[in-house]
């Protein structure tokens, strides 16, 4: 069977480092905030070329933390997309936000200067873009432009997009801050969860710092409100640092994979997307097909596992009822109808890929 992903496949290359970054941090006895944690933190800052990075247990507890050291708090009503599968919408319902939500584009499946435009008209505290299966949103510089002018502080939400880059400035540097995951599938991933928030603004970093520790201004003085106990461990800073100088590769080979589909898949009822070059780092290969439903279970027939990412946009989930059942997000809702994620990591090799392009071509059409 032909995997979504493979994460032994993965790992094995980097069993020598692995193992000596896990007894490093035994034979250390420092766990929880130690020199591992300071080391991955200032390296992947360095990488992005962010100011600060601040690491969290994951990806999730990134987002909700790094908006409330926005300033965002209960009953403020904060923009984001509805078709990332409600993580940005969790962590507004943790704090008491209200999501406003947004449509996408969709090509990109990102959102857009118009709908954002719509969201600030409407007097959002906050907004949020998610840069999508590894592509980082085409406007982005324009939507951070806006934002500042409006004094509307905007967050990215970079958990797919780990190196994307627009006009040589990585996401996750565009606005005031940003959440990165590091759960093992992300393209840069642990070996369990992780997450950070990145800023280039000091007191942004200066409240982060103490929303993830109990909101402790000195040992045992709490003094933010909000906050919790949310820390990457030692270990996974080591084991990340071991990662973090191949992810550039990584990333290229996502995208060759990524061509290799372009240039293959031909069925007429399959779109490709249109993604590629230093924008888009090949998270997920994401194609659109009406008969979706008909598609997946022909590549199951055929050995090849495939997912929808993702299958119920936020305002359509059972856990708001009616509150959003006027609302109508007319491309979000073609889309999650449509999409279909393929095989797509590194390690992947050319034989797989176009088993899975014969696969899509020889669909019953």
């Amino acid at each position: 069977m032909q995997q979504i992903n493979d994460l032994s496949a993965r790992i094995a290359p980097y069993q020598e480092q692995i193992k000596a970054a896990v007894n490093r941090v035994v034979d250390s006895g420092w766990l929880v905030l130690g020199p591992e944690v300071k080391q991955f933190e200032a390296a992947f800052a360095a990488y992005l070329g962010a100011g600060e990075c601040i690491s969290v247990a994951n990806g999730t507890d990134a987002i909700e933390l790094g908006l409330k050291a926005l300033g965002v708090a209960a009953g403020d009503s904060v923009a984001t997309v509805a078709n990332a599968s409600m993580y940005t919408t969790t962590a507004l319902l943790a704090i008491g936000a209200a999501p406003f939500f947004m449509d996408v584009d969709l090509d990109s499946r990102c959102a857009t200067l118009a709908e954002v435009t719509r969201a600030l008209d409407a007097g959002v505290k906050a907004v949020v873009v998610t840069h999508l299966y590894g592509l980082a949103a085409p406007e982005i510089a324009a939507i951070a432009d806006l934002c500042a002018q409006r004094g509307v502080p905007l967050f990215e939400d970079c958990a797919q997009s780990h190196g994307a880059m627009v006009d040589g400035k990585r996401t996750g540097t565009f606005g005031a801050a940003s959440s990165f995951s590091f759960y093992p599938t992300k393209n840069l991933g642990a070996l369990g969860d992780g997450g950070a928030v990145v800023t280039s603004d000091p007191a942004i970093a200066q409240r982060m710092r103490a929303l993830r520790q109990y909101g402790w201004a000195d040992k045992y003085k709490v003094q933010v409100a909000g906050a919790r106990n949310s820390r990457l461990d030692e270990m996974q800073a080591a084991i990340l640092s071991a990662f973090l100088p191949g992810l550039d590769a990584a990333n290229a080979r996502r995208l060759e994979i990524a061509e290799r589909y372009r240039a293959g898949l031909s069925h007429p009822d399959v779109a490709v997307p249109n993604a590629a070059g230093a924008a888009y780092v090949g998270h997920l290969y994401v194609v659109r097909s009406a008969r979706r439903d008909a598609l997946r279970a022909h590549l199951r027939e055929a050995g090849i596992a495939s997912e929808v990412h993702y299958p119920i946009p936020d305002h359509r989930q059972p856990v708001f009822g009616e509150r959003f059942a006027g609302l109508r997000l007319e491309n979000t809702e073609i889309l999650a109808a449509e999409i279909l994620t393929l095989p797509c990591y590194p390690e992947m090799s050319d034989a797989a890929v176009d088993r899975v392009v014969a696969a899509v071509n020889g669909w019953d059409k």
